[in-house]
């Protein structure tokens, strides 16, 4: 039996990007300045106002020229959020082709573990130690053996995409995912909660920490336009 491994976060990489301020300025220049456009860009922290603008008029198509490639390893769970949003590219592994890895997501002891109110209008607060030792051993133990029958399947010769039905949604799966950067601001106002956001979001904490990681390196490839973002109350342009 292969080892089985336990993790409560997740992986965020910037494998590469094509993005920055000065993108957004050359593309809403263009619209006056035509193929002077890019000659016209001077230091872009001239052009802070010009970003701001753009952001605050929701006007957003220039945002859509910086683009990010990130590889994401994540639970099953969270990438069905994720794919949601229909704005990204995606390419994940595939358990029809290679052995899955036993790796698989568990609650730690910050994960808050009880709804309390109705469907609309409710907050998460954190567990008892009784519910997260309940929690954390169902599901260390449903894990493990679910894997145990997948691999017992894979060494009886049944095909891996048949076998691979028995494993749960928390097993972690990877991918490489490819968006703009008006499409990952659009991806940051649903699934990262932020008190001062004008429209208030309630994400699931496990895809909000894949949101974490991005914004990180979005505020740090284009600082300006993060900045925006953040004046202009995480509205998505």
């Amino acid at each position: 039996m292969s080892e089985i491994k336990f993790r409560s976060d997740v992986t965020v990489e910037l494998v590469k990007h094509s993005a920055s301020d000065e993108d957004v300025v050359w593309a809403a220049r263009v619209s006056t300045a035509g193929e002077r456009s890019k000659e016209s860009v001077g230091p872009v922290s001239e052009s802070k106002g010009l970003i701001n603008f753009l952001m605050r008029e929701r006007h957003g198509t220039p945002f859509e020229h910086s683009v990010f490639t990130f590889y994401v390893k994540a639970p099953i769970f969270v990438w069905r959020e994720h794919m949601r949003h229909r704005v990204a590219s995606y390419n994940e592994e595939s358990g029809r082709y290679r052995v899955l890895d036993p790796e698989f997501y568990v609650p730690d002891q910050k994960r808050k573990l009880v709804q309390v109110g109705k469907a609309g209008a409710y907050n998460f607060e954190d567990g008892t130690k009784e519910q997260f030792d309940v929690t954390d051993k169902a599901f260390r133990e449903s894990c493990e053996a679910a894997y145990i029958q997948y691999e017992s399947m894979l060494a009886a010769g049944v095909a891996r995409e048949v076998a691979r039905g028995v494993l749960p949604v928390t097993i972690y799966s990877t991918a490489y995912v490819t968006m703009n950067a008006r499409a990952l601001m659009n991806f940051l106002s649903l699934r990262k909660k932020d008190e001062d956001s004008l429209f208030p979001s309630y994400p699931q904490r496990e895809i909000e920490m894949v949101a974490e990681k991005y914004e990180e390196h979005f505020a740090q490839v284009m600082p300006i336009t993060h900045e925006a973002f953040v004046a202009n109350k995480r509205v998505s342009p």
